[in-house]
């Protein structure tokens, strides 16, 4: 993704201000929502290395696949419980627009979840979700 483009999380920032160094591993996430923010741009510019990148050791799947006809549009942090730089757990709750162009017709949707976030080893990292 271009560095000057707009981030796809809607932090208002520049990509290469905002999700890009996190995505390059330049730098970490310093805290839950950021992360969070980072992983739904992972999504967005077809990430997946990234996203197993940030999934805690435990719970991380052997692979991910992004699926290229859902294309994602917009993300509202709903809520955060902890997850600041002096923490060790975090809870943010989204919502996440989505569309889907498949061959068989064009479809949208939100995911709403709220997801848990630990650090390990220093780092967040994204634990699990319940949608």
């Amino acid at each position: 993704m271009d560095p000057d483009a707009r981030c796809p999380c809607g932090s208002g920032l520049s990509y290469g201000e905002c999700c890009g160094p996190f995505h390059s591993g330049a730098a970490s996430a310093p805290t839950a929502e950021r992360l969070m923010r980072s992983r739904f741009s992972a999504f967005a510019v077809g990430d997946p290395a990234y996203l197993l990148r940030s999934w805690h050791p435990d719970a991380r799947p052997a692979s991910i696949e992004i699926d290229p006809d859902t294309r994602w549009l917009w993300l509202e942090i709903v809520r955060t419980e902890r997850g600041s730089e002096r923490d060790s757990d975090g809870v943010v709750e989204f919502r996440a627009k989505y569309r889907v162009d498949a061959p068989e017709g064009r479809s949208s949707g939100v995911q709403h979840e709220v997801s848990t976030f630990a650090r390990v080893a220093g780092e967040w990292v994204y634990v699990d979700g319940e949608a």
